[in-house]
């Protein structure tokens, strides 16, 4: 009898197993030709209505059970970051205006381990009211919209941490690009954007690179060589003696490139920002990142060099590099 029973269960579950396939793929399918609207329509009103009706459907979708071990499959045009201990899921996409101006949308999936359930937030874009970018922490309610690259994931003590690499093109002339902690607290499975585990920098909750649309900022957690520096004991001139000895070493780390104006006088204006040639790093010791000005990334991996995704049709920059 127990056996029969044990039987029914899993045959049970595989029946709504394969269900719930059927409904993602219906729900995917049906997807596929609003965000070719959404990238490629001609009009502002006809982007944003397809882009509506692509919200409705997301959020329909990830409310199905065991959405979460769903592979969503829309090329580079739509960011699906999942993080490996299926905590949450964060995806994120661009709506290009007319004048060029981007607004992002997204949702994150997370797990309620109250309910034993994932939830779903809907995220809304609010990067144009937002002040003091770097200094505050963001709900979804008023996330400062990206679309995320990179989902970095580090550990200490036991606990998990997450941190996410966006991008987005704000405007003709200005693009921006974002490295921020995402974080759960207990009890609760509603995400926070924004943290201070930025050592010695003090209230920076993230850091926001805004530069130059024809500019290209390489944002990437990758290994890479830093310069660290130590004290020996050395003989000079007859006598010991302490002094800082360079050594390199490699580590995990986060490699941004360094940016400023391109002539004095243009402080404070982004689009005339662009790379230095210098590269910073954040290195994570202890749980914080610590900024290291003396990285040396080689970047050998020439899609890491790229943006999110090719520019849409509406772009501005688009006909610019045609």
């Amino acid at each position: 009898m127990r056996l029969t029973i044990i039987m029914f269960v899993l045959a049970l579950s595989t029946v709504t197993h394969a269900q719930n396939r059927d409904v993602m793929m219906a729900y995917q399918n049906n997807m596929q030709p609003l965000l070719e609207k959404v990238v490629n329509a001609p009009t502002d009103n006809e982007r944003y209505n397809a882009n509506e009706l692509l919200v409705q459907l997301f959020d329909e979708a990830l409310n199905v059970e065991e959405s979460i071990h769903w592979k969503w499959d829309f090329g580079t045009r739509i960011s699906v970051l999942t993080s490996s201990d299926r905590q949450f899921r964060i995806i994120t996409w661009p709506v290009v205006r007319d004048n060029g101006e981007y607004e992002c949308f997204g949702f994150v999936q997370s797990w309620n381990a109250k309910s034993e359930r994932y939830d779903v937030y809907m995220l809304n874009d609010k990067s144009d009211e937002i002040i003091s970018a770097n200094e505050v922490v963001l709900e979804p309610e008023n996330w400062y919209g990206c679309v995320y690259q990179e989902l970095v994931e580090t550990r200490h003590e036991g606990k998990q941490f997450y941190t996410l690499i966006g991008w987005t093109g704000v405007n003709p002339l200005v693009q921006r690009k974002v490295i921020e902690p995402i974080v759960f607290r207990s009890n609760s499975s509603k995400p926070q954007f924004g943290q201070a585990l930025f050592r010695k920098e003090k209230n920076q909750r993230r850091l926001v690179l805004e530069y130059s649309r024809n500019a290209m900022v390489n944002v990437r957690y990758d290994e890479q060589t830093i310069r660290t520096y130590e004290n020996k004991k050395v003989k000079k001139n007859g006598r010991t003696i302490n002094m800082q000895m360079p050594k390199e070493m490699k580590a995990k780390m986060i490699i941004f490139d360094e940016i400023a104006p391109l002539l004095p006088g243009m402080e404070g204006l982004p689009q005339y920002y662009a790379p230095t040639g210098t590269e910073l790093a954040y290195v994570f010791v202890n749980g914080r990142w610590e900024l290291r000005d003396n990285a040396q990334g080689r970047l050998s991996d020439p899609k890491l060099n790229k943006e999110f995704t090719p520019l849409p049709k509406t772009d501005p920059a688009y006909k610019m590099n045609k």
